[in-house]
């Protein structure tokens, strides 16, 4: 009896790591059809902790995650700078759409996403903000810089502090503009009369990187179990499953690691 509980215990203990990552990451379903893949490969298992960029770089910054996997170059790059990662390495990109009622009462229908915002702002229509730091905050607040109106978003503007999915389903309920990132839109099934009204402008390109977290800056990290994770998701195996999901035919990411 004692033997079989030892083998139990083993088997409880199988390799496991951490993953601080954004919402888009998980909303989209993106991991929910890689990690399975990964598992295959590796026998590890992967814990997604989904937070916005700012609160997953926070939480790789205490330590408490192997791998970062987000989408705000310019802090990933001060992470790198400032020692908690040997490098950055790019992983897949997607872009990020302006999200509307189908009446679209600001007029913002168009590909340019600086005039659609000045447009939202200037007619007081509701637009909801993430307000939690994320990635895609990071590029609405670059947007909102942008125009001539950021000091005055107009009345209708509202943070929730929330992430892509309950901001979605705010302004579904609210009628109001959001700015989204197009794998979690397209995942997205509460939509009401939402539509996207504002896609492909180059500014609304939305790159995503990978970094391991420094074991000089966080012995405990399992270095070596992250850095199969890191090697497969920039690797052949893994850019093949992230380019292999969509959704109803579409494709939600678009892998561009490069070796």
């Amino acid at each position: 009896m004692f033997t079989a509980g030892l083998v139990l215990g083993g088997a409880a203990l199988a390799q496991s790591i951490v993953v601080a990552s954004t919402t888009s990451t998980e909303q989209s379903g993106l991991f929910s059809y890689l990690l399975p893949e990964f598992k295959k490969a590796s026998g590890i298992d992967v814990k997604v902790v989904a937070l916005g960029t700012g609160q997953a770089i926070d939480m790789a910054r205490r330590g408490d995650a192997e791998v970062l996997f987000v989408h705000d170059k310019v802090a990933e790059d001060k992470f790198v700078a400032d020692g908690f990662a040997a490098k950055r390495l790019e992983v897949m990109y997607n872009d990020f759409v302006l999200i509307g009622p189908k009446a679209d009462p600001a007029a913002t229908k168009g590909s340019d996403i600086v005039a659609a915002m000045k447009k939202v702002a200037t007619t007081n229509a509701p637009f909801i903000s993430r307000g939690d730091k994320s990635g895609t905050h990071a590029a609405e607040l670059r947007f909102w810089k942008m125009t001539d109106t950021d000091a005055n978003k107009g009345t209708g503007y509202k943070e929730c502090g929330c992430g892509m999915g309950p901001a979605l389903n705010i302004g579904s309920s609210a009628g109001g503009y959001v700015l989204a990132d197009r794998g979690t839109w397209l995942n997205f099934k509460n939509r009401g009369d939402l539509v996207v009204l504002v896609e492909g402008d180059k500014r609304l390109f939305n790159q995503y990187g990978v970094m391991l977290v420094s074991a000089a800056k966080h012995p405990q990290v399992k270095t070596a179990d992250g850095q199969k994770f890191v090697d497969w998701v920039t690797g052949p195996a893994g850019q093949a499953a992230i380019a292999g999901y969509k959704i109803g035919g579409e494709q939600l990411f678009f892998p561009n690691a490069v070796k």
